[in-house]
């Protein structure tokens, strides 16, 4: 039993209720009911590790410690929520320390929720993945379990302002087979993003109906989302921007 983590879990399902949030979940089964595991998940909005711990909790209401930035750790309100969640701080100055807290997690045999995207998808496809999850799941020789959310950008995701009412917005999670971890890591990641990517379009094929020009429906069902190539240079674009700017800011530090 873990008081804290149990709480968190009964808030989360009040405030969907309230927002009217309707789970369509499949594959369940394919989370482990004991053991250690990389549950690997696609990044569409900000909210997508609330949901992405359901398939787990529905299976023995097993747990899962999730990898998040470090300055969600930082923050005075959600800090302390998440060293009680016992989830894993990733500062990416200093990679390496919570790439080994991960893998001694799953070595003890906990669930460890992973973005292979490392950022939000803006086109909500299924971007380049890094090899992250490859590497810690073959170190700790556990399984990478394939979770596919999609529908949660609709609740809040980036660009776009939140919709945190009673929106009644349907929510679809799919797990795929477990992708073993045995091989080069290049392989295994292309493996996991190829079985993540086919996942998706199942979950949209169901999903639908996709309103013409909809910010939150991709451009390949005729949405208003940018394509991948497009958020792809969005996102290269924004990264040399926030790199200047700390440049920027070093140099009058220095000058100063």
């Amino acid at each position: 039993m873990e008081p804290v983590y149990d709480t968190v879990i009964a808030v989360a399902r009040s405030l969907w209720a309230a927002e009217g949030l309707k789970f369509t979940v499949s594959g369940v089964e394919n989370v482990p009911k004991t053991g250690g595991a990389v549950i690997a998940v696609n990044h569409t909005g900000y909210l997508d590790f609330t949901y992405a711990g359901l398939p787990a909790f529905l299976q023995g209401k097993r747990k899962v410690r999730f990898m998040a930035k470090k300055e969600v750790f930082d923050n005075k309100i959600s800090g302390p929520i998440m060293r009680s969640l016992k989830h894993i701080p990733v500062d990416r100055g200093a990679g390496a320390d919570s790439y080994r807290a991960a893998v001694e997690y799953l070595q003890r045999g906990e669930l460890v929720g992973v973005y292979p995207e490392a950022t939000i998808s803006r086109s909500f496809e299924i971007k380049d993945f890094k090899s992250g999850a490859a590497r810690m799941a073959q170190e700790a020789g556990v399984p990478i379990i394939p979770t596919v959310i999609w529908g949660a950008q609709r609740v809040w995701t980036k660009g776009h302002p939140k919709r945190l009412g009673r929106t009644n917005t349907p929510i679809s999670i799919g797990v795929a087979a477990p992708v073993e971890s045995t091989g080069d890591p290049a392989e295994v990641t292309m493996r996991l993003h190829q079985v993540m990517s086919e996942q998706l379009r199942t979950l949209q094929e169901t999903y639908g109906p996709y309103p013409p020009g909809e910010y939150w429906v991709p451009a390949r069902l005729g949405g208003g989302a940018p394509t991948l190539e497009e958020a792809n240079k969005m996102d290269a674009d924004e990264q040399a921007e926030k790199a200047a700017k700390r440049a920027a800011a070093k140099k009058d530090e220095q000058a100063g």
